[in-house]
């Protein structure tokens, strides 16, 4: 896949339009792991935009976000930050589609303690 499609593929999967960035850095300026960010928010956002995909898919900045969703309360226009950062690292953990579920999967995976809002957010974030 071009860099161009893996990139709208990524905006796709997030549901982040990341041409909306004014590319103010505020995202960037509140994130408590920017000092040990390769890629802070901002470049994030910047870098699929521009279908720069690669780097991001080998930064450990990927794991060092803390999707403490604090980008996203900065922005003014948004663009919502984690979830592209969230994108691209299930676009790494998930190269060929091996990390799905699927809805008829979900009976045999059921614990009776497990609140059911943690199984709607496992599936949602697993069936993408």
């Amino acid at each position: 896949m071009e860099n161009l499609e893996i990139a709208r593929e990524l905006e796709r999967i997030s549901g982040v339009n990341p041409r909306k960035c004014m590319k103010c850095g505020k995202c960037s300026g509140t994130c408590p792991a920017y000092d040990k960010m390769e890629y802070h928010p901002h470049q994030f956002v910047s870098m699929v935009e521009t279908g720069r995909i690669e780097k991001l898919l080998e930064s450990e900045s990927l794991f060092t976000c803390l999707s403490c969703f604090a980008c996203v309360e900065r922005c003014p226009r948004g663009v919502e930050p984690a979830n592209i950062i969230e994108a691209v690292r299930l676009m790494k953990i998930r190269p060929q589609n091996e990390n799905h579920l699927h809805a008829e999967q979900i009976p045999e995976l059921l614990d009776e303690n497990l609140p059911q809002q943690a199984i709607v957010s496992a599936f949602r974030k697993y069936k993408k």
